[in-house]
């Protein structure tokens, strides 16, 4: 396989401020383990994946999807003989930058933002959270993490132009691609994603299985298969039945896909990858096809569903509202963040703070300042 393009804990370029070697855990173990143990972490579970948290007890969070986005990238890195400790932690790690209320609370963050010369970016806010906002250690702020974490986090989904010059990121390698197992997070992210929410939208009653079938003919295949071998089983049984042997073969593909990209472009060594023009990780022609219709499905019938979006207007006014009345009132943030107005502009503060809110809490704050719009 791919074990010549590994990235090794003991090639790390390491860590801000030094740190010692830890006696039965590499770096990049220790920097999942700090990601694991955060406060940002621990509050994904209440932060909207698609469906908003109360309408069922079973829909993802922003959390139960990291989780699945871990699985699929520690599988294809195990397959592929790379890093799986590094591939989990950029997994794990990936999304603790979100707002409340999902893509739309990120948009709605970067409106906001806007007219301070500001912006909002939930990959960019990660780095932020570990390298600013997460503080457990006496000798410095953030969480420390390598600089290969730092850089997955920043580049597993885009690059980063030669030309930048932001000083959070000038370290980051700029104008380089990142390590393969970065490379993998952005797909392993979209299976599991696109895999799930066609698992929460069948369980809402958006579409039947002859539905699915209609836009991604290799479910309705497989369920013909399933109905063969299991005369009687239920709608749900048989929609699982697919829903594995369909996420089976969208992992197998990006293993054969990046496989294949890899041993075609001729790549002996991590500087290798890195200064290709092009990036290694791919599907299969076959899988790309398959993902590619059910992403179709999922934007038609359940991210254009009327009261999904209903609820996305209702979140971004709301989200609108609260931002610009703790402008006026900055005093209103919670005893953390009123101590970082010291030191900090007001907007980046309020920024921050309604960034890390769970769904709940946010509107636990909403209510005490506009307990008249509910």
């Amino acid at each position: 396989m791919l074990g010549r393009l590994r990235l090794d804990a003991e090639r790390s370029r390491g860590r801000r401020y030094p740190e010692p070697p830890h006696p039965y855990r590499n770096d990049f173990q220790r920097d999942r383990d700090r990601i694991i143990h955060s406060r940002a972490f621990r509050r994904m579970e209440g932060k909207t994946q698609v469906f908003a948290a109360g309408l069922c007890d079973h829909f993802r969070n922003r959390l139960t999807h990291t989780i699945e986005v871990s699985q699929v990238a520690r599988t294809v890195a195990l397959t592929l003989e790379l890093n799986e400790d590094y591939a989990e932690t950029l997994a794990l790690v990936h999304d603790l930058g979100h707002p409340p209320f999902g893509h739309i609370g990120e948009k709605e963050l970067d409106r906001q933002m806007r007219p301070f010369a500001g912006s909002f970016e939930h990959n960019r806010h990660a780095l932020r959270i570990v390298d600013h906002l997460e503080n457990y250690y006496a000798r410095f702020d953030g969480l420390n993490l390598t600089a290969e974490v730092r850089e997955g986090i920043i580049k597993h989904s885009r690059e980063l132009p030669a030309d930048t010059n932001d000083p959070d990121l000038v370290s980051l390698l700029p104008g380089k691609r990142p390590p393969l197992e970065a490379q993998l997070l952005d797909l392993a992210d979209e299976i599991a994603y696109n895999i799930a929410d066609l698992d929460d939208a069948f369980s809402a009653g958006l579409f039947s299985i002859p539905q699915i079938g209609e836009t991604v003919p290799v479910f309705g295949e497989l369920s013909e298969q399933i109905d063969t071998q299991f005369p009687g089983a239920s709608d749900r049984v048989r929609f699982w039945e697919v829903q594995r042997q369909l996420m089976n073969f969208l992992i197998g593909g990006l293993i054969e896909g990046t496989a294949s990209a890899a041993n075609t472009a001729r790549v002996e060594t991590n500087d290798d990858v890195r200064d290709l023009d092009h990036r290694l990780a791919r599907l299969t022609d076959d899988a790309l096809v398959i993902n590619r219709q059910m992403r179709t499905l999922l934007i038609d019938r359940v991210y254009a569903n009327m009261e999904l979006i209903q609820d996305r207007k209702m979140a971004q006014q709301r989200l609108g509202q609260l931002f610009e009345y703790l402008i006026q009132h900055p005093a209103c943030v919670s005893p953390g963040y009123r101590e970082a107005l010291k030191e900090r502009p007001v907007h980046r503060v309020v920024c921050d703070y309604i960034a890390g809110m769970t769904d709940q809490y946010f509107m636990k704050r909403y209510r005490e300042f506009f307990p008249e719009n509910l």
